[in-house]
């Protein structure tokens, strides 16, 4: 599975369940803005290792609106305190994805320990994470992106050719404010 039909899949599941979606810096930001942009996207264009606890920071303080994070491989191994922080506090309404390509994509491709045998569900279940797994295809990914938790969609090295981000910092900061302040029954009435 490509990287930027994981985050299609990710992108349709969110928008379904109303759900806020945070991604990785880089090129699979690019991705999902390509392939569906909305108000409840966030695109992290710097502070790489940062997307899983900035997602769950929202997750706990929003309990009422569904969470999703895409992040990398190589950013997840940057900050592997998060899997510990993910498991202790344990909202059900998060689920991080972690698209392992087995490389730092954005930055030329340099392999990631992934690609060495560093085995990530394992790791989010010895941090303690309950609900740990690894999607290798579209269905095993579709079938997770319904739970909480985390999930490890392996996916292919290689970057879409998508354009950059047409978005100021600012804009993509006010758009997913709006968005995340907002209670769900008022974007259902803006959606109806």
């Amino acid at each position: 599975m490509k990287r930027i039909e994981a985050i299609a899949l990710a992108a349709k599941a969110a928008q379904g369940q109303n759900a806020l979606l945070v991604c990785n810096i880089g090129f699979p930001s690019r991705e999902l803005y390509a392939v569906q942009d909305r108000s409840e996207n966030f695109y992290m264009l710097g502070s790489m290792g940062l997307a899983s606890s900035i997602g769950l920071g929202l997750a706990l303080a929003r309990p009422e609106r569904r969470v999703i994070v895409l992040d990398g491989d190589g950013a997840v191994l940057m900050n592997l305190g998060t899997l510990a922080t993910i498991a202790h506090q344990a909202p059900e309404n998060y689920l991080l994805v972690i698209l392992d390509n087995c490389c730092y994509g954005s930055t030329g491709s340099q392999p990631t320990c992934t690609c060495l045998g560093t085995d990530l569900e394992k790791m989010a279940s010895g941090a303690g994470v309950t609900s740990a797994r690894t999607a290798a295809n579209a269905e095993d990914l579709g079938l997770a992106l319904e739970g909480n938790g985390v999930v490890i969609a392996k996916v292919e090295p290689g970057n879409a050719d998508v354009p950059v981000i047409s978005l100021s910092p600012r804009e993509i900061l006010t758009k997913f404010m709006g968005a995340a302040l907002s209670t769900v029954s008022n974007q259902s009435m803006r959606q109806a």
